[in-house]
C-alpha cells in the first residue's frame, strides 16, 4: 500500500526530476576521473621519465597496465552495479583513487610510482569512473538519455580543457610530486561525499519512472507503441533481461566491441603521446598544452550536440561520422607543418572525440536495455579495454625505434577509417 501512495504521487508532474541530481554527481566524478587518464599523464611524461630515468616506451607501459586493470575489473564492477547501485562503489573509488594520488607524490623510483598507480589509482577509477557513472545515468533516463549522458560527460571535457595547462602550471611551480598531491585532495572532495549523499540505484526505487515521466504518461506511451509498432525505438528493449552468454551470442555485441576497440588502440596512444608529439616539433610546452586543451575544449563543447542527435538519428551513421571527423583531423595535423594546421586538425579531432563516450554509452544502453546494462557493459569494457591497452606502448615503442610519431599516427588514421566502415553494419540485437 505504501508503494501505491508513492506511485500515486508520481502520476503528477514534478518540477524537478531526481535523475538530474544523479547527472550532477556524475559530472563531478567525471572531473575527478580525468586526473588519471592518458592525456593528463601525457603532461608528466617528460619530467617523470627524465627524473626516474626511463624511456618513453617503458613509461607508456604504465597506462597499458592501468587499462588492463580496468578491463579485468569491469565485469565484476558491472555485476556489483546491477545488484547494489553506484553509491558505495563511487565513494570507495574516490577514497582509494584519492589516496593513490597522494602517495604518487611520495614515490621515489619508477617501481613505487607504478605500484601506486596500478594498486590504488586504477582500481579506484574503475569503481568511480565512466562506466559506473554512465550506466547509472542510463538507468534514470531513456528518452532523454543522450542529453543526460552529455551533461555528465561535460565534466570530463571541462577537466580535460584545463588539465594540460593546470598540470603544466602545477609542475612548474610545485614539481610533479606536488601536482599529484593536489589531484588527490580534489578527488576526495569531489567524489566521496556527493556519492554517499546523493547517488541512488534507479528511479523505480524512489517510486519514479525514467525521464521523470508519470505513470499515466507511461501507460499512454505503452498503449501508443502497441497501437503503432513503428513508433517503438531501440529504447523499447530497456526492460529486456540479458545474460552474458546471450549477449555474447549476438553479432551486435561483437561488432560494437570491435568497432570501438580498433579505434581505441590509437586514441589511448595519441592521448599519452600528443604532448610529446607537439613539443618534439620544436614548439614550447605551453603550445603543446594548448593543443591538448583545444582537443579537450571540443570534447567539452560538443557532447550535447552529439547527444541530441543520438536521440533522433541512426546511431550507426553517427558513429561512422564521428570516426571520419577524427581521421580527417589527424590527417590534417600530420600532413601540413605549422600551427594553423596543427590547431585545425586537433580541433576537428576533438569534435569527433566529443561523441565517443555519448555514442558508445547510447548504443550499449539502447541495444541491451537498462536491467542488465551493468554486466553487459562491463563485459564489453573488458574487451574494448584489451584493445586500448595496446595503444600507449605501440606509440612509445614505435617512437623509440623510429624517433618519430609519423608512423604510429598514420596507422591510427587507418584504424579510424576501419572503424567508420564497421559502423555501417551496426544493428540492434534480437533476443
Amino acid at each position: 500500500m505504501r508503494f501505491s501512495t508513492t506511485a500515486e504521487q508520481a502520476t503528477t508532474e514534478s518540477k524537478f526530476f531526481y535523475g538530474w541530481t544523479i547527472v550532477a554527481v556524475g559530472f563531478l566524478a567525471h572531473i575527478a576521473s580525468a586526473f588519471s587518464i592518458s592525456s593528463t599523464l601525457s603532461v608528466f611524461l617528460k619530467p617523470l621519465s627524465s627524473d626516474l630515468g626511463i624511456s618513453r616506451g617503458v613509461f607508456s607501459l604504465i597506462r597499458s597496465g592501468e587499462i588492463l586493470i580496468g578491463a579485468a575489473a569491469a565485469p565484476l564492477v558491472g555485476t556489483l552495479l546491477d545488484r547494489h547501485g553506484a553509491r558505495w562503489l563511487m565513494a570507495a573509488g574516490g577514497l582509494i583513487s584519492g589516496a593513490g594520488f597522494l602517495l604518487l607524490g611520495q614515490a621515489r623510483d619508477f617501481s613505487q610510482f607504478l605500484f601506486f598507480r596500478w594498486l590504488l589509482v586504477s582500481p579506484g577509477d574503475a569503481l568511480m569512473g565512466g562506466m559506473v557513472v554512465n550506466v547509472s545515468i542510463s538507468r534514470w533516463f531513456v528518452r532523454m538519455r543522450g542529453r543526460a549522458l552529455a551533461l555528465a560527460g561535460m565534466g570530463h571535457g571541462l577537466a580535460k580543457v584545463g588539465m594540460p595547462i593546470l598540470a603544466a602550471s602545477l609542475i612548474l611551480h610545485m614539481g610533479w610530486r606536488g601536482a599529484w598531491v593536489v589531484f588527490g585532495l580534489v578527488t576526495l572532495g569531489l567524489v566521496v561525499g556527493p556519492a554517499l549523499l546523493f547517488m541512488r540505484r534507479r528511479p523505480e526505487d524512489m517510486g519514479l519512472l525514467p525521464d521523470g515521466r508519470s505513470y499515466i504518461q507511461h501507460e499512454r506511451s505503452a498503449s501508443a507503441n502497441k497501437a503503432d509498432p513503428a513508433r517503438v525505438r531501440p529504447s523499447a528493449t530497456d526492460d529486456v533481461v540479458w545474460s552474458r552468454r546471450e549477449a555474447l551470442r549476438t553479432p551486435a555485441f561483437w561488432l560494437i566491441v570491435i568497432t570501438f576497440g580498433v579505434a581505441h588502440v590509437g586514441v589511448t596512444g595519441l592521448n599519452l603521446h600528443v604532448f610529446s608529439f607537439v613539443s618534439d616539433q620544436g614548439h614550447p610546452a605551453m603550445v603543446a598544452a594548448f593543443v591538448m586543451s583545444t582537443i579537450a575544449f571540443m570534447q567539452f563543447s560538443t557532447p550535447m550536440i552529439w547527444g541530441l542527435l543520438a536521440e533522433r538519428r541512426d546511431l550507426g551513421r553517427l558513429i561512422m561520422a564521428k570516426f571520419l571527423i577524427q581521421a580527417v583531423g589527424i590527417l590534417l595535423a600530420l600532413s601540413t607543418p605549422g600551427l594553423l594546421s596543427l590547431y585545425s586538425g586537433f580541433f576537428l579531432y576533438g569534435i569527433g572525440m566529443g561523441g565517443t563516450s555519448i555514442l558508445a554509452e547510447m548504443i550499449w544502453a539502447n541495444y541491451f536495455g537498462r536491467i542488465s546494462l551493468g554486466k553487459i557493459r562491463g563485459l564489453g569494457s573488458l574487451l574494448t579495454h584489451a584493445f586500448s591497452a595496446g595503444g600507449p606502448p605501440f606509440f612509445g615503442i614505435l617512437f623509440d625505434y623510429t624517433q618519430s610519431y609519423y608512423l604510429s599516427f598514420s596507422i591510427f588514421i587507418g584504424l579510424l577509417f576501419a572503424s567508420a566502415f564497421l559502423s555501417l553494419f551496426l544493428r540492434p540485437p534480437k533476443k
